[in-house]
């Protein structure tokens, strides 16, 4: 039996075809990484799926033959396919504008109590529901036999297999938190078409096999399997915690912030406070809230050509604490373009006084996202009544160790950074369970945990001066 698997990781800002190799422990090499982002068209950002499936059929050719193939991505976004199975145009990229006014309007329609009742989902201007009735206002569900999230959609052409995996439609908005089904009277209440809605598949579920032009493409041939496709549940199913007390930072474009848990917590005090319920890996919640991310800092250096990021951060490292802080979840920092400014004019609008250099920004985006951390993983112990020993913080942003150490500090708890490419292995060791390699979540965990070194950061106090940098803000 092959110990060899392909994920397909897609991220907001870059996509890679990751190789993990099981003969002993667990290995991972890249065979493709390739850039990702919005392609403005007539005034309307789309994501340029066509680039990002070729992308990935080159990665899987440089990959070779494994076991079996897993796709994750980003959530919320789809593309709607006819009834040929046709696609219906580039899907529309969650960062464009014209969803606004619908969460307003559908809260009081429909009531803001029960849509979270339902779903158990933060209010968040592009999550799925609000894009479809964007699309329906403008009549373009008329022709759309199905829709089909990001990874599904990519699956679907792998595959000629049609459907949606639990853990990413469950950030639509549409699913019901409790049964784990398509919410059926709330999709009806909204007046959405039932037949856009494909059957769910479970994590660790074969989609199919490779279609036979796939096939003869790669040279090679394996089946494709459902993984936690929404990369935030995979990332999570890879946090090396030894136990039950534990938060979780997955920290890149986005930082998804909060706790594992059995049971979806649906009280007015957790809708108030805009928490989300999310499908996890065996059955599991994700009790979490976005936070903007290092999204903040990417659209700096977008700003500065040619600056170079290890010195920035050299330098933000001895800028003062705290000369400036914003509250990163803003919506003014959402759409593409000059963050320098926008965050400037938000510590104007505060009463701060704006940084005056480049490592300023970086210093002030930094203290702000742990402002952040600190928020969303408090909020969620005192809501959830799950206790926190440490904060486990994966993905890209563990490489940064002045966020790291800033996330100890403003949380008041020890940080364990690492691994990097947590949705990598979360995503192959669902599908290496599924191959029979693996027995558990625990076991999961257990691998990821000896695969690489994680570092630790404990928290130097100064909780005094976190508390007054949060009054700043929040």
């Amino acid at each position: 039996m092959s110990r060899r698997f392909a994920a397909v990781d897609l991220g907001a800002s870059s996509g890679r075809v990751m190789l993990a190799d099981l003969s002993g422990g667990i290995r991972l090499t890249e065979a493709r990484r390739f850039p990702n982002g919005p392609v403005r068209v007539a005034g309307r950002l789309h994501w340029d799926i066509l680039g990002l499936y070729r992308e990935i059929l080159a990665g899987l050719r440089e990959a070779g033959p494994v076991a079996s193939v897993g796709v994750d991505s980003w959530a919320v976004d789809y593309g709607l396919l006819d009834e040929t199975g046709a696609l219906l145009g580039n899907p529309v990229h969650y960062r464009d504008e014209r969803t606004g006014g619908l969460p307003e309007r559908v809260a009081a329609e429909i009531g803001a109590e029960s849509l979270y009742e339902t779903s158990g989902l933060q209010v968040l201007p592009f999550n799925t529901v609000y894009q479809l009735l964007a699309e329906q206002r403008e009549g373009r569900l008329d022709r759309a036999a199905t829709m089909l999230l990001v990874p599904d959609l990519l699956g679907y052409w792998l595959t000629g297999e049609i459907g949606a995996e639990v853990t990413n439609a469950s950030t639509t908005g549409l699913l019901d938190v409790r049964t784990r089904t398509w919410a059926a009277p709330l999709i009806e209440r909204l007046g959405l078409p039932a037949r856009l809605f494909p059957p769910l598949r479970q994590p660790g579920e074969a989609i199919g096999g490779l279609r036979p032009d796939v096939a003869a493409e790669l040279g090679w041939s394996a089946p494709v399997l459902a993984v936690g496709s929404h990369d935030t549940a995979s990332a999570v199913a890879a946090v090396p915690a030894t136990g039950p007390a534990f938060a979780y930072v997955s920290c890149g474009t986005w930082s998804l912030a909060g706790v594992e848990l059995p049971e979806p917590v649906l009280t007015p005090e957790s809708r108030a406070a805009n928490f989300t319920n999310e499908a996890g890996i065996d059955g599991t919640v994700r009790y979490l809230r976005n936070v903007m991310g290092l999204w903040l800092l990417q659209e700096c250096l977008r700003a500065w050509p040619g600056a170079d990021l290890a010195r920035l951060l050299k330098a933000a490292a001895d800028e003062p604490a705290f000369a400036a802080v914003v509250n990163p979840d803003e919506p003014v920092f959402l759409p593409p373009g000059d963050m320098p400014a926008r965050i400037a004019a938000e510590c104007r609008r505060t009463g701060q006084t704006p940084p005056a250099t480049e490592a300023g920004y970086v210093r002030c985006v930094l203290e702000s996202l742990a402002l952040g951390h600190r928020r969303a993983v408090r909020q969620a112990m005192e809501l959830s009544g799950r206790e926190v020993e440490v904060v486990h913080l994966v993905g890209g942003g563990s490489r940064n160790e002045l966020l790291c150490r800033l996330t100890a500090d403003a949380c008041g708890l020890p940080v364990v950074a690492g691994p990097a490419e947590a949705t990598t292995f979360g995503n192959v060791l669902v599908q290496a369970r599924a191959a029979g390699l693996v027995r558990d979540l625990a076991e999961m965990r257990a691998l990821v945990a000896g695969a690489e070194p994680l570092r630790r950061y404990e928290p130097s106090g100064h909780a005094r001066a976190w508390d007054e940098a949060a009054s700043r803000v929040f």
